[in-house]
This record gives C-alpha cells, sequence and structure tokens, in this order.
C-alpha cells in the first residue's frame, strides 16, 4: 500500500470511530438536498453509509420545495439547501439555532446540445446576442439558481424578449433532457448541472453577471439522532466529500 493509501485508510478508520461513536450504534437519517446537487450525492451516500454505518434518505427539490417540505410537520434530520432557503423564516425555524455550514457553491452558465455551434458568451454582449438569437432557452425559474438567472435576465434588459421562448422545467434534469434532445437550444442553469453528458458547456456568465448559489447545511432543529446528523455534516466537509465535490464540477465550501 502506498503512503497516500495508508493515509487515507487512516483518516477513513478515524471517522468511522468518530462517526459511529462509542455504542456502535447506526442511525437513519432523513436529509433534505438542493437537486442541483443531486451528482453530488449519488457518490456521497454510498460512502458515507460504508464508512459511518449511518444510512441517508435524501429528499431532493428545488428551493420552493424544500421550504415546503421543511414546513410541512414531516420529520427530517438534516438539510443540504441552497441559502436561500434558510432565509424564509419559517423554514430557519425548523433548523437548529446557530450558524449554518457551507457545504459547496457554484456559478450560472450556459450550454447547447452536444456538436451544437457554440455562441460567444465572454462578454455581456455576447450573451446577450446568445439569448436574443436563441430559438429557444431551457431554465428552471422555481429554484434559488432560477431566480439568479432571471435576474441576469433583467439586468441584460433581454426578460421581455425573451419571455416566449424560455422553456421553465420543473427539474435540473429537464433541462439536460431538453437541451440533450433538441428540444431547447440553450439550456442555463448552473454550471455543475449542464456538464452532463449530451451537452456541451459554452462556458460560465461573464464576471460582471455572475451569482453563486450557495449550498448550506444544519441539523433539524428537533432531530432525535443528534450525533449522526453532526457525523454526516462533518463528512461532508472531509477532503474525501470535498474531492468529490469538486469532480462534480462545484466548489467545496
Amino acid at each position: 500500500m502506498t503512503v497516500l493509501g495508508f493515509a487515507r485508510a487512516a483518516f477513513l478508520a478515524s471517522v468511522f470511530v468518530t462517526f459511529l461513536g462509542e455504542k456502535g450504534q447506526a442511525a437513519e437519517l432523513r436529509v433534505l438536498a438542493g437537486g442541483a446537487m443531486t451528482a453530488v450525492w449519488a457518490e456521497v451516500k454510498p460512502k458515507f453509509e460504508q464508512v459511518s454505518g449511518h444510512k441517508l434518505d435524501i429528499f431532493f427539490g428545488t428551493t420552493p420545495n424544500l421550504i415546503k417540505e421543511a414546513t410541512s410537520g414531516k420529520s427530517f434530520d438534516v438539510g443540504v439547501v441552497p441559502v436561500e432557503v434558510m432565509q424564509d423564516a419559517a423554514a430557519r425555524a425548523k433548523f437548529a439555532s446557530g450558524t449554518t455550514s457551507d457545504v459547496a457553491r457554484v456559478g450560472l452558465g450556459v450550454a447547447v446540445r452536444a456538436g451544437a455551434p457554440r455562441p460567444d458568451i465572454g462578454t455581456r454582449d455576447g450573451l446577450k446576442a446568445a439569448l436574443l438569437k436563441a430559438q429557444s432557452i431551457a431554465t428552471l425559474p422555481a429554484s434559488a439558481a432560477g431566480a439568479q438567472v432571471t435576474k441576469a435576465f433583467e439586468r441584460l434588459g433581454v426578460a421581455e424578449a425573451i419571455k416566449g421562448k424560455v422553456q421553465a422545467k420543473a427539474a435540473p434534469a429537464e433541462i439536460v433532457a431538453a437541451v440533450a434532445k433538441g428540444e431547447a437550444e440553450l439550456g442555463v442553469f448552473l454550471l455543475n448541472v449542464l456538464t452532463a453528458p449530451g451537452l456541451d458547456v459554452v462556458g460560465p456568465f461573464p464576471a460582471d453577471l455572475q451569482q453563486e448559489v450557495v449550498f448550506t447545511g444544519a441539523a433539524a432543529a428537533d432531530t432525535k439522532q443528534g450525533d449522526a446528523a453532526k457525523a454526516l455534516l462533518g463528512y461532508l466537509k472531509s477532503p474525501e466529500a470535498s474531492a468529490i465535490i469538486k469532480a462534480k464540477g462545484m466548489t467545496p465550501g
């Protein structure tokens, strides 16, 4: 085994002892998660479950969905959600008081169908021209990222001009599918979502229009699995989880 291998093994061993605790009691955690982090969770979930012994039941949703779920009266243990969820007073009251822990962040960008011509969006004027020229644009307005996209359209002065060709999708995967199938000429959303098979990422928004969506974590106020919830939030800050986050096109923390 290499030095790196020994280091990783030692890290995972320490994680197991810390996360599972002296009593070795595994828990099942219900997690509320932003849908744009689905690809991250696909890898984080099995790794965390293997290391800790805990099990995760993940509810994915957009910001409005997550606010509704958090305030529905249904129990949950942890949230890793867009910060906009925490800005809703009713939803914030369902999480433990104190500071939250930022897990990942990602900016906005544009994608086209794989092999299609890529417009020049490196400047404000270039992005504006590309939006006006496109026949159809897929995005997800009912989300934290979608709200940022809408603001960018307004700042560019194209919101009214492109209204008729904007396709409002209900989930990130629907944006990818619409562009990959040629049903939408442009996909405008979070860069990590657009980095998908069947799509070519044109690039990020110009710096003066760029906005990042931040996903932050906290335990539920009434969770009965406090230690396990803390373990999950701790794991999300670990080198292993950070590497997954980076590999999926996001920035840790």
